[in-house]
Order: C-alpha cells, then structure tokens, then sequence
C-alpha cells in the first residue's frame, strides 16, 4: 500500500484500536470534530477532494469503515454483527472516543450515512449534526422496491445473496465489476475520478476478506438493519440533531421517493437539496458539496 498516492497531504494517519479490531483514519484540521464516512464500494479516500475545504473549519476525522479500506476485517457470524449499521456505529463511536472526542458531527455517503443515522437514532447525546449523502434509511429502500427501482439498485440484492456466491462471482474479475459500478453510478457520460483514488479503491477491493466483508454488509442490511428500522420506525423514535439531505440529481436516493419527505418520516429537523451529479456527490461535485456542508455544519 505504500505505493498508493497520498492524497490527503498534512493529515496524520491513525491506527484505532477497537472492540471490532483497529480502524483506519486519516485526521487533519481544527475546530469542533467532525467524522466523514464513505460508501461502498469506496473507501475514506473518496473524501479527498472536499475534507482539504472542510478542515480549516473542523477537525477532521476520515475513517474506513471496519472491513473496508485499511481498517481491519472483523470475523462475522451468522447474523453478520459485527457489519451491522449497530455495530459499525459502535466501533466509530470507540475510535472517536479514543481521538478525545465524546460528541461530534457527522457526514457520511452511501454505507457510511447508514452507519452514521444508526449512530444518531442509538446514540442520540453523541451526535450534534448529521449529514446523509445520497441515501434514504434502508427501511425505506427494501419496502419500496418495485420493478424500476430494483433495476437501479440490483446490486442490494445480489450482494446480499448466501456466501459465497457472490463473492465467488465478484473475485473472478473485480477490477471489471467495480469498474462498472463506478461508470453506471456516476452521472451518464462523465467520469469524475481521480486515478490515484480509484487505485486505493481496487487495491481493497481486490481482497477477498474485503470482498466478502463488503458482501456482508449488505446482508446485514437485508435482515438486522432492516429490522433495527422497523423497530425505531413503529416505535416512533426519531432523530433529533438537525439533519441534512444531500442527493444526487441523478442518484439512486432521487430514483425513490422525494428524499426530503422521506426523512421526515425519519427525523425531526431536516432540511436538504439535490446536487447536481450522480451517486459519488463528493467526486462529481466536491466544490458544491463541500459549500453545502460547510454551510451547515458552521450554522
């Protein structure tokens, strides 16, 4: 991994222990701590182009997810814990803690948002703002799925198919398969990324625990996130901290329903508007990404 660019200049590298094994970050900046998250099929890297414009305003904490990037891949089991939303927002909850932050805001894309509106519902004293990048809850997602919208995200369902078929399918050409995913997410047309991040990228996933691992979070969330929801939902929890929505205008949360009228089903104080990019808002938009979470988290 040594020879992979380092596109985060200045920001320290840290190794966090925790229960779930040690988590991968990179921490830059000053101010009230804010934690960025990423999405499948990335890694912290997909930040590197917006956490340079937040980190004059925040200490910055961009971490992998356990079981992706550099953090370490924890031993699942037949209800996969440890890749619930639950238990991911545990482990990020143990690192920050051992940064010296008890509360923080949070931002966080695709998996990483799920991870961190789990965090908000669980641990609500934790959180003092949450922004969501291109998601609905999964709730939402497995409920509302119809012929179109299962075409848009097929990869919920085969992902989380019974080890090890789609990990066997995947590792037989990854650089194929993600490269896909990455050219059919982004808006039609363009291609946003930066090389270098895109050889962090496949160099994990190029990894069969990480291949698997990433399998396994989606698995979880067929079943224990997927229920972990329905029980805050008909119980009437909420998020409280004040909420962003940011989406794609082409993105697989505007494929579904109005995403703002989903998230106040969800939350108490929301607000949100599109981005005009597709799935990978922070590689396709950085700059007006960026300006919308500095404008919300500085507020």
């Amino acid at each position: 991994m040594s020879d992979l660019a380092d596109l985060f200049p200045g920001f320290a590298s840290e190794w966090i222990s925790t229960a779930r094994g040690r988590i991968f970050a990179r921490v830059g900046g000053s101010g009230p701590p804010l934690l960025l998250l990423h999405g499948y099929p990335q890694t912290h890297v997909m930040w590197h182009r917006v956490a340079p414009q937040l980190a004059p305003h925040f200490t910055v904490v961009i971490a992998d997810l356990p079981g992706y990037g550099w953090s370490d891949v924890p031993v699942s089991d037949a209800e996969h814990t440890p890749f619930t939303k639950r238990g991911m927002a545990q482990a990020m909850i143990e690192a920050m803690e051992k940064l010296g932050h008890a509360r923080f805001a949070a931002a966080g894309h695709d998996r990483g948002a799920r991870v961190a509106y789990r965090l908000a519902l669980d641990h609500p004293g934790r959180l003092m703002r949450l922004a969501t990048l291109d998601i609905l809850p999964t709730y939402e997602y497995w409920s509302s799925i119809d012929r179109t919208f299962a075409l848009k995200i097929y990869h919920w369902a085969f992902l989380a198919q019974r080890a090890p078929l789609p990990e066997d399918l995947i590792k037989t050409d990854p650089d194929a398969y993600f490269g896909r995913t990455f050219r059919s997410w982004a808006k039609a047309g363009t291609n946003p990324f930066d090389p270098r991040a895109v050889a962090h990228y496949l160099t994990a996933l190029r990894d069969p625990l990480r291949i698997h691992a990433a399998c396994e979070d989606y698995r979880a969330g067929a079943y224990a996130d997927f229920d972990h929801d329905k029980a805050d939902l008909e119980a009437g929890r909420k998020i409280t901290v004040p909420l962003l929505a940011l989406w794609g205008g082409t993105g697989i949360a505007a494929a579904s329903r109005s995403p703002l009228e989903t998230w106040r089903k969800w939350a108490t104080d929301v607000r949100g508007s599109p981005i005009d990019s597709g799935h990978f808002l922070c590689e396709e938009a950085p700059d007006a990404t960026a300006a919308a979470l500095l404008e919300f988290f500085r507020a």
